[in-house]
């Protein structure tokens, strides 16, 4: 079976050095959120420990769950560089992760993620949890946005990789295409 198989799981991640994202979504025609939480490493003051903390942590989800897609929130630039830095190794720690265990690996940049959730690339963090709540009927919101953050680069993957404008939908061409194809994807 190919790693996009009708229902993909998607590890989505934000990284963070401080409080690192991350999310497990079921592809397919309905997506349904599988696990949402974060990782704090505020506790911990040495940056190499954290970085070893969230491999571990990336380990410890890639072996429970076994997702056949890894999809990470691309570093913004700021204006503070060593924040970068560390964010940069964050991400790259995640990214090594998921490339042990053979995993393709996606990013997103920040506005490209809010754009395919919410349909402002500068939506806030609010709003894009507000779009994830309508989307997959969730009820509770985590304490954290960095989960639904992570959640979100998820679905904006599973958007990303069913779409019918994509060759693996079968030489559909656009929407409409789609749509007479699948009349069961559409909501009344």
């Amino acid at each position: 079976m190919s790693n996009l198989s009708k229902s993909p799981l998607i590890l989505g991640i934000d990284p963070g050095t401080q409080i690192l994202g991350y999310a497990i979504l079921k592809g397919g025609a309905h997506p349904e959120l599988i696990e949402m939480d974060v990782l704090k490493l505020t506790k911990e003051k040495d940056i190499y420990a954290r970085l070893e903390m969230i491999h571990v942590k990336m380990v410890e989800i890639i072996q429970k769950y076994q997702p056949s897609q890894f999809a990470i929130e691309a570093p913004f630039f700021g204006k503070n560089i060593q924040s970068m830095l560390k964010l940069g190794r964050a991400q790259g720690v995640a990214i090594a992760a998921a490339m042990q265990f053979k995993l393709p690996v996606t990013e997103y940049a920040p506005k490209k993620v809010k754009q395919s959730i919410t349909g402002n690339g500068n939506a806030d963090k609010d709003m894009v949890w507000k779009m994830l709540e309508r989307i997959l009927q969730l009820k509770k919101q985590p304490k954290y946005y960095d989960a639904t953050d992570a959640l979100a680069v998820a679905l904006c993957h599973w958007y990303q990789i069913s779409s019918p404008a994509l060759p693996s939908s079968k030489g559909l061409k656009g929407w409409n295409a789609f749509l007479a194809k699948n009349p069961n994807r559409i909501k009344k």
